[in-house]
């Protein structure tokens, strides 16, 4: 089995999204060319709540997928077909916007006023576009934690590994979707199928993925491997010495002949807004949030 070389590296970059909220993005626009089927991947954490409070009102999507993933704090959600929840800590909702649908995120912080998560968006194959939307609301206690004799300690929201598979089954993609630690002076090595594109997001400590730089990356580095590099694939990361590791890995395979469609478009508030209308018509009415306190957003 041949191991895998990094062929690029990055960090998130500080962007401002929503109604005001300060989060980091670790790719997006171009990127997408080198990540298929992956569109975007924001890296919300903050310990002011000035940076989030505002949220993600209204807005559509359509004809792709997105994933959020909280580790602190709470992410309410509404949407145009009527459904009301939260995404608490450890909980992932799997999010198929399919012919289209219109929601909004509220996130708080928790007790201490911490918010810390991430999005990802998903392309769907042009066949799967306009299916009817849909969710699969995952709680933390449903993901099977994978404890190795290493001291390895893997979260496996979608996928197997070691006999263990995660909760998230019937979607379009077919990917994997792992949250690792790695102790200090540990090594995680997983294979993937050779025609996956991989990507590994570091979100605390440090490690190497390179026997032969012996490179460090930190937080906030998005480690990528493309398809066409090698026939067969063995990630394996490091932890430095004294410093574990948390990382997400996720993979999938290309889709055949895709290209981002409108949701990579910016649109002016006055547009936004005009679509907004109009898709609220075609996909339901917008639904009222309560907040904590029992008013509503």
């Amino acid at each position: 089995m041949t191991t895998r070389r990094i062929k690029r590296t990055t960090t998130s970059v500080p962007t401002l999204e929503g109604a005001g909220v300060h989060l980091n993005r670790a790719f997006g626009n171009m990127a997408v060319l080198l990540l298929d089927p992956f569109l975007l991947l924001d890296d919300f954490r903050s310990a002011s709540p000035a940076d989030y409070q505002k949220g993600f009102p209204w807005h559509p999507h359509r004809g792709i997928e997105t994933i959020t993933y909280v580790l602190r704090g709470d992410v309410a959600h509404g949407d145009s077909l009527g459904n009301q929840g939260d995404i608490g800590c450890g909980d992932v909702q799997w999010m198929t916007a399919g012919r289209g649908i219109i929601h909004q995120e509220m996130p708080t912080g928790d007790h201490d006023g911490k918010l810390e998560g991430f999005q990802l968006w998903a392309n769907l194959p042009a066949a799967d576009k306009m299916i009817s939307p849909r969710y699969r609301d995952i709680k933390a206690g449903q993901i099977p934690t994978l404890k190795l004799d290493t001291g390895v300690e893997i979260k496996i929201i979608r996928g197997e590994v070691g006999g263990l598979n995660g909760p998230v089954i019937d979607v379009m993609i077919e990917p994997e979707y792992l949250d690792v630690t790695v102790p200090a002076n540990g090594v995680f090595s997983h294979p993937t199928p050779e025609n996956h594109n991989v990507f590994a997001y570091v979100h605390a400590g440090q490690g190497r993925f390179d026997e032969v730089t012996h490179d460090l990356l930190g937080n906030q580095s998005l480690v990528l491997d493309f398809l066409y590099a090698v026939r067969k694939h063995q990630p394996g990361a490091g932890s430095a010495p004294g410093w574990p590791a948390k990382l997400w890995h996720m993979s999938s395979a290309a889709l055949p002949a895709e290209k981002p469609g409108p949701e990579c478009r910016k649109l002016s508030a006055t547009c936004r807004q005009k679509r907004y209308s109009c898709l609220g018509g075609l996909l339901g009415p917008m639904v009222q949030l309560p907040q904590k306190n029992g008013s509503s957003i």
